[in-house]
């Protein structure tokens, strides 16, 4: 190695260290910022109530619909969109294996679609709606949150499916195993810890949305009881308790912003032990 690549190497080094901690503490200020405002509002009753009348101006009550119906939501788009985003991942991984430039364009309109805003998504669901005369419900925020993250969902799965080993695949066929059998069976099994992460990622993105459901999913004080009634979200709660006027509603944001990423962080480490869980997982032909 030359001079000269060792000072470029040492030039980089200086800037992925810089970059790293620059990241890590901006990180750090928004969470102590969360908790330092969100923790002096949290409460039982917060957690376990539904908004009473005049919540948003100082009185009583909770953000329970807006848990319950972040949840419902977040779990319903995530659940839909592996159930569509696997078998196309697969797809594109085992079946279009000798054809490349049909894999890449298809992975290109992937990478595409997801750096769309998800406000286009809501306006897309929006617009649904209206032509099929629908209203605002839990199913149209499901559907929409559910074409938001399908793209993320199927580039994650995709991108870990990329590291088996091709020699896998043959060893799989020369056992008399066709391509659905490798590709669920094997494929599948080699990469769950990647999968998990892929689920992961895309629920902190269907529950951390807001713009995808504001004129899909609507909102509601009242606790989701059907897949076709109006229902509230973490989000959207925080942006209507934040444009109010009254200083104690604008803490309860922080309290439920404190709320959102205390269940994105849960999550986050029940997928994480799944996902270290299943990493050494064998084939077993």
């Amino acid at each position: 190695m030359t001079l000269a690549q060792k000072i470029e190497e040492k030039i980089f080094k200086v800037l992925m260290i810089i970059a790293t901690y620059f990241i890590l503490v901006v990180l750090a200020i928004i969470i102590y910022s969360i908790f330092k405002k969100g923790i002096k509002s949290l409460s039982w009753e917060i957690l376990t109530q539904i908004p009473k009348g005049g919540y948003y101006y100082g009185k009583g009550g909770g953000i329970l619909n807006a848990i319950l119906g972040s949840l419902c939501l977040a779990f319903g788009a995530t659940l839909l969109a592996f159930l569509i985003g696997l078998p196309v991942a697969l797809y594109i991984n085992v079946f279009l294996i000798r054809w490349k430039k049909v894999a890449a364009f298809i992975r290109f309109l992937l990478d595409l679609i997801w750096g769309i805003p998800s406000i286009v998504y809501g306006a897309f669901g929006f617009t649904m709606m209206i032509y099929l005369g629908l209203q605002t419900s839990l199913l149209a925020g499901i559907i929409t949150v559910t074409l938001f993250i399908l793209p993320i969902m199927i580039r994650s799965m995709d991108e870990i499916l990329r590291t088996v080993p091709y020699g896998l695949m043959e060893a799989s066929y020369s056992l008399g195993s066709n391509k659905s059998e490798t590709a669920f069976k094997i494929f599948t099994r080699q990469t769950i810890s990647g999968i998990i992460t892929a689920i992961l990622l895309s629920f902190g993105r269907a529950i951390g949305d807001a713009a995808s459901v504001l004129f899909t999913a609507g909102y509601t004080d009242h606790l989701p009881n059907s897949l076709l009634e109006p229902v509230a979200t973490l989000p959207l709660s925080i942006f209507f308790q934040l444009s109010s006027p009254v200083p104690a509603v604008q803490d309860r944001a922080y309290a439920s912003a404190l709320v959102l990423t205390l269940i994105i962080l849960i999550v986050s480490l029940f997928s994480r032990g799944l996902g270290k869980r299943y990493h050494k997982t064998k084939i077993n032909f």
